[in-house]
């Protein structure tokens, strides 16, 4: 089972608040509640520190990935991003309880599992925010043991059921993991847990999603999500938090892209991860063969920063970059290219080439001239897909989730979208209208599950949020 996707391990900044910059793409567009999402800033990192991170997105990621009766009101609601270090990590926040406490997670379309650090937890969890339990009036301990595993880690605890609230919803009995025990390093203050956007199928309590709960219950206006990343890669003006864009549920902000929205159906028709086939691959106008059928599946994955793929295709590529190496210890997997070398990779996935800038394929510099490539071998199992497609493409595009037909579509970012990049100014949460304040009751499917298990890395994530009209922070 897969959780959440590898993160970088630097330490979390100051959250810090202010007025989202003129143009506002949210005004007039946001039905619900709203999460900034804030970028943290680009920090001076030696090689060995980015070495030393590569080494572990690759472990963490391949870890990952292989070796109720609702109101029929409707609404939809949107959640302001956070970009953080350099468009490493993308961050929101959710309110657990009665009365309500937020907590900063991991927004993961590469898992479906929802965890939290519990109050009595015993190491790792310094300086986060904890659930207390015994502070919700409305929390049921189901009495299941739960274990996340990492590709650096574990966290540990019980499954439990409560009310949960995101973007102005509400499911209650939503059952998520609390976790007494957490690897040291695992979480970084202030994020306290994960919440995956992926299918019930894959998770490892067994439980339905937050986002499920709500979609199949009528609760959106749309049965769709959708992200909206922005882009401050070796920016060197950035601070330590950016705005990140936004995740929508219930519908898509029309402002923020262009022309249509394409989708492409998930093979099979039957949801597990957000998966695709990849048809096309080129590099500065060069064609890298595929397979077809199964061994071009790809997970499209927001909780992962790069790209991983097979090593003869991902070879493939650095093939058609003068000048190109690869990695070795700690980098084996990864290729060194000049920085000088612009690379524009494009990719299909059934339909329209969308294409990736240089900028997000230079991942970063290893020294005035040799840059580290953000595509790396990845080596998955089971019947994990062969690709993890993340953030460094996912910021190129507006993408869209839907539930029914279950598909994923791509739409070009407007102007308007991409302005959101040009902003140094971290967003202030946007409080929604109560109507927005749909709900559904969740339900566990198996009580007697006697543990459950995962894979996931770690990213630090920090949210400022709003939750039905109130700062919950």
């Amino acid at each position: 089972m897969v959780v959440a996707s590898p993160r970088t391990l630097l330490a979390v900044g100051a959250l810090v608040s202010g007025a989202l910059a003129t143009p506002n793409p949210y005004n007039g567009q946001v039905r619900g509640l709203s999460m900034p999402l804030v970028r943290r800033g680009l920090e001076e990192r030696d090689a060995d520190s980015v070495i030393a991170w590569a080494k572990a997105n690759k472990e963490s990621l391949e870890a990952k990935y292989g070796n109720p009766s609702a109101q029929r009101k409707r609404s939809s609601g949107t959640n302001l991003l956070v970009n953080q270090n350099s468009d490493s990590s993308f961050y929101g926040s959710l309110a657990i309880g009665t009365p309500p406490t937020s907590f900063n997670v991991i927004l993961d379309t590469g898992s479906s599992d929802l965890w939290v650090s519990d109050s009595n937890c015993r190491t790792g969890c310094n300086g986060v925010a904890t659930f207390a339990s015994a502070s919700s009036s409305t929390f049921k301990n189901l009495t299941t043991d739960f274990s996340i595993t990492y590709g650096s880690g574990k966290a540990v605890g019980t499954l439990g059921q409560d009310t949960v609230q995101m973007a102005g919803f509400s499911v209650s009995n939503q059952v998520f993991g609390v976790c007494d025990g957490v690897s040291a390093g695992l979480l970084n203050a202030p994020v306290s847990g994960l919440l995956g956007l992926g299918w019930q199928t894959i998770a490892s309590s067994r439980a339905m999603p937050f986002w499920q709960q709500l979609v199949s219950s009528g609760a959106w206006d749309q049965p769709l999500m959708a992200f909206q990343l922005t882009r401050f890669v070796n920016q060197s003006r950035s601070g330590d938090l950016q705005p990140g864009g936004s995740f929508t549920m219930g519908f898509v902000n029309t402002s923020l892209y262009t022309g249509d929205i394409e989708y492409v159906n998930i093979p099979g028709g039957r949801g597990t991860y957000w998966i695709l086939p990849m048809t096309q691959l080129s590099v500065n106008g060069n064609s890298v063969p595929l397979p077809s059928g199964t061994a071009s599946y790809s997970a499209i994955d927001t909780g992962t920063t790069l790209v991983g793929g097979p090593a003869d295709q991902v070879s493939a590529i650095f093939a058609q970059i003068p000048g190109a190496q690869p990695g070795t210890g700690d980098l084996d997997g990864y290729y060194t290219y000049p920085c000088n070398t612009k690379v524009t990779v494009q990719v299909a996935f059934g339909g329209k080439t969308w294409t990736i800038d240089p900028a997000d394929f230079q991942l970063t510099r290893l020294s005035q001239s040799t840059c580290l490539g953000a595509f790396f071998e990845l080596t998955t199992g089971g019947s994990a897909p062969s690709w993890i497609v993340g953030d460094t493409f996912l910021k190129n595009v507006l993408s869209v989730y839907r539930y029914d037909p279950p598909s994923i579509g791509f739409a070009q970012l407007s102007a308007t979208a991409l302005a959101v990049s040009d902003s140094s100014v971290v967003p202030t949460p946007t409080i929604g209208s109560v109507a927005a304040a749909v709900s559904a009751t969740g339900k566990h499917t198996d009580s007697n599950a006697a543990s459950t298990s995962a894979s996931a890395s770690y990213f630090a994530l920090s949210a400022v949020t709003v939750l039905l009209g109130a700062w919950l922070l």
